[in-house]
């Protein structure tokens, strides 16, 4: 982890300073531990508004070391803010997965208008609807929702109850785009090819974007 973030540091100066560490006779300020070890987590300067400073993570465990309430408090922080950041993330999916749910609406809308004639039976138009949702589901997973059940035959819900938030983003976006395409006679196979295309793009770029976040 040393090498990781200080590249200079000097393994050999620190070697020598942790062998005599504990001893009565052996004392270190932090400006000589600067100095030896080429240390950048830790900081000293003389003067009026002068002290010592510390990375934060370092401060963070200087203050476990010396206080036990101080430890504790920070772990249940920890757990806290895990818990809040897991309560958010369920509540965004949660969102997603409504705003498909809307979206399919007008995804079933524009196929009751434009593909589905008057005389067909109520299994003949359910045969419909299923087919249009899996032009969805092969463009964003790459798979039918048959597929997916023959090949998940233990988990419960279908495709999209386990979809990422990006992939439901993605999914409400296709859903509309659909819709307009139905709306222009385009052909369910170019519509395939063209859905495919977008929830590649609209996938990179959400993912990268995560990935981006994480690093900031």
């Amino acid at each position: 982890m040393l090498g990781k973030h200080n590249p200079v540091f000097n393994y050999g100066e620190f070697a020598v300073i942790k062998s005599q560490a504990g001893l009565n006779s052996y004392k270190i300020s932090v400006k000589e531990w600067v100095e030896k070890t080429k240390s950048i987590g830790l900081t000293a300067s003389a003067g009026r508004y002068g002290g010592t400073y510390a990375h934060a993570d370092i401060a963070f465990e200087f203050g476990m070391w010396i206080s036990a309430e101080f430890k504790v408090y920070l772990i249940k922080e920890f757990k806290r803010l895990k818990d809040e950041e897991s309560s958010r993330l369920k509540l965004e999916w949660s969102l997603q997965r409504e705003i498909a749910k809307i979206n399919y609406h007008i995804h079933t809308d524009a196929i009751k208008e434009n593909l589905i004639p008057k005389e067909l039976s109520k299994q003949q138009v359910a045969i419909i609807y299923a087919n249009e949702a899996d032009v969805l589901n092969m463009s964003l997973f790459g798979k039918t929702a048959k597929e997916w059940r023959d090949q998940n035959p233990d988990i419960n819900g279908n495709i999209r109850d386990v979809a990422t938030i990006e992939q439901l983003v993605v999914l409400s976006n296709l859903e509309s785009i659909n819709s307009v395409l139905i709306c222009q006679n385009i052909p369910q196979s170019k519509r395939l090819v063209q859905l495919n295309k977008i929830a590649i793009s609209q996938m990179k770029s959400l993912i990268e974007k995560r990935s981006i976040k994480k690093l900031k």
